[in-house]
């Protein structure tokens, strides 16, 4: 009897160890990134675990020496407009796909999540002769369409899951009615369907949000950078110099947004991604 309680006891000290260092894993970086932003000078290049100095330098330099507020609004109107594309075009193809009985219709669901299989680089030149060929080369909008090739495959997968799940009956009523396709959509579905609509447009913010190899290539002047980008091309007085201080400040102003988003929506994020995974 006491041996079992010790193996218990034991086992939840284990659990609880390994979730202490996977936490420390994930958010030590990030804490220290926050502490290395308020420091200065030679303060810098000291090893501290805990805040000894703090001093806002830094984040009046990182807008004072760039257009950084401008990169951080083309961000943010680059990844509402993916988010919306990737949604629309996700849930009209989900429907489609989820209640339209055409032959082929799952190897075209297959086809359109091998897309995301395929690394970035492997159709980099491709892209950019498209987004070159139509005229969106250093463009807002040429950066939200090769993105989509991020986005558009999960957010096709996950809502057809979640659509081929709910009720015949509701979209038969509908049907019985007079409804549209559209309509069906619009009244019938997009009402149930936000958790998952959460879920996929969240992660497609966040993609669209990170992306550095699209955003480096297919943007040229400082002017239509984003985020990433333009705190890849920080610099310093010289060649010789890296500014620490200035990246660590631009890298917490850019990920505090995402953490807040995460914080916000963690609960609809899980029901998103596991609503139609199982029957019930």
């Amino acid at each position: 009897m006491k041996n079992s309680k010790i193996r218990k006891i034991l086992r939840k000290a284990a659990f609880w160890l390994l979730v202490a260092v996977i936490v420390l894993f994930a958010i030590f970086p990030f804490y220290y990134a926050i502490l290395t932003s308020f420091e200065t000078g030679s303060a810098l290049f000291e090893v501290n675990y805990l805040p000894e100095t703090f001093s806002l330098a830094n984040y009046v330099s990182v807008f004072k020496g760039q257009p950084f507020g401008h990169n951080i609004f083309n961000s943010v109107f680059v990844s509402f407009l993916v988010v919306a594309l990737s949604l629309l075009l996700g849930v009209t193809a989900s429907y489609a796909l989820a209640r339209v009985r055409f032959a082929g219709r799952g190897l075209l669901l297959l086809t359109i999540l091998s897309v995301s299989m395929f690394p970035q680089v492997a159709v980099l030149s491709g892209m950019f002769e498209l987004i070159r060929g139509v005229g969106l080369y250093n463009n807002m909008f040429g950066l939200a369409i090769s993105y989509m090739m991020l986005t558009l495959p999960f957010t096709v997968w996950v809502l057809t899951a979640f659509m081929r799940e709910l009720p015949r009956e509701l979209e038969e009523a509908a049907v019985m009615d007079g409804a549209s396709p559209w309509i069906v959509i619009r009244r019938v579905f997009l009402p149930v369907m936000w958790p998952a609509m959460v879920t996929t447009g969240l992660l497609a913010f966040i993609a669209a949000w990170n992306e550095f190899l699209f955003a480096l290539t297919f943007t040229l002047t400082d002017d239509k950078r984003t985020v990433p980008v333009a705190i890849a091309l920080i610099s310093g007085a010289s060649q010789h110099e890296m500014p620490w201080g200035n990246i660590m400040a631009a890298s917490v102003i850019v990920t505090l947004p995402l953490i807040v988003l995460v914080l916000v929506f963690q609960r609809r994020i899980v029901s998103g991604l596991t609503a139609g995974a199982v029957k019930g």
